[in-house]
């Protein structure tokens, strides 16, 4: 027996068809950065999402990312936004600072602007773990984006 069936639920979909997507891609770690692209875009347009609907623009790092986004999101040309990019644990801190204030800085963008961001920059200890994971976190990326902006346009459908 179903707790809340009594309840409205929202459902949302991964249609794109309309949709207008942000990607902003680090160039560091570029073999994993287009490996996260491709598979990123392949479902974006597997999805529907029109190529003339997709902009992309590059950074030269994670850490660059945010900034980037909030200028996209800030633009009203869009409906979602993601971030592509590879963080690779090294010898140093460093790997913690730009892993977590990368990802802090997009949670920022997104609810700053209320424009959902999907973060697809991948956090691994090793080139191997990266390569064997950018496929399909690109693909969950975009499909993060589209729910994510669907999800929000029916709120405004029933708000």
């Amino acid at each position: 027996m179903a707790y809340y069936d009594n309840i409205l639920e929202v459902e949302t979909t991964l249609t794109g068809t309309e949709l207008r997507i942000g990607i902003i891609m680090s160039r560091f770690n570029i073999e994993i950065a287009e490996g996260l692209l491709g598979a990123c875009i392949t479902e974006l347009t597997k999805q529907g999402v029109q190529e003339s609907n997709i902009l992309l623009a590059t950074v030269p790092g994670a850490l660059e990312i945010p900034l980037a986004l909030q200028k996209m999101a800030l633009s009203d040309q869009f409906d979602a936004l993601i971030a592509l990019g590879a963080v690779i644990r090294g010898d140093t801190y460093h790997f913690e600072i730009v892993a977590n204030e990368s990802a802090r800085g997009l949670i920022t963008v997104q609810l700053d602007t209320d424009i959902p961001v999907a973060n697809g920059i991948l956090t691994t200890d090793n080139d191997d773990q990266a390569l064997a994971r950018m496929t399909q976190k690109g693909i969950e990326a975009a499909r993060a984006a589209i729910e994510m902006a669907n999800l929000l346009a029916k709120f405004d459908e029933i708000t």
